[in-house]
């Protein structure tokens, strides 16, 4: 459940506060005017990202919504890229989006693996 809580209340602070919120992200350089309008996009992904999962879990698919997290990995793991690649900040790629990613993969990797018990 906070897999899909945490996205969800990131994507939330982008709409809601953008420029409060997005230095917490890891760039050196933030758009403003008009560009700042891409922080919002970020935080529309980011609350699909974490209403997938839930909706899936809430709706008893656990075997999909373990994908779902499994495939929604790939949004840390592109934002650290995208860090790295740009110069950032090298401890907030490492710390709060590769290890977002690493979480995400083993409580996936947890959910897919689970063994249903036989129901008598």
């Amino acid at each position: 459940m906070l897999l899909g809580l945490f996205p969800l209340w990131f994507g939330l602070s982008y709409i809601l506060a953008p420029e409060s919120t997005a230095p917490s992200f890891g760039l050196p350089v933030w758009p403003h005017g008009d560009a700042a309008m891409f922080l919002i996009t970020k935080g529309i992904r980011d609350v699909v990202s974490g209403l997938v999962p839930l909706a899936l879990l809430l709706l008893g698919h656990r075997r999909a919504s373990g994908w779902a997290m499994l495939v929604t990995a790939l949004v840390p793991i592109g934002d650290a890229t995208t860090i790295l690649t740009h110069h950032g900040s090298a401890l907030t790629a490492f710390t709060v989006h590769f290890a977002t990613a690493a979480v995400m993969i083993a409580v996936a990797a947890l959910v897919l693996t689970e063994r249903r018990e036989a129901k008598n």
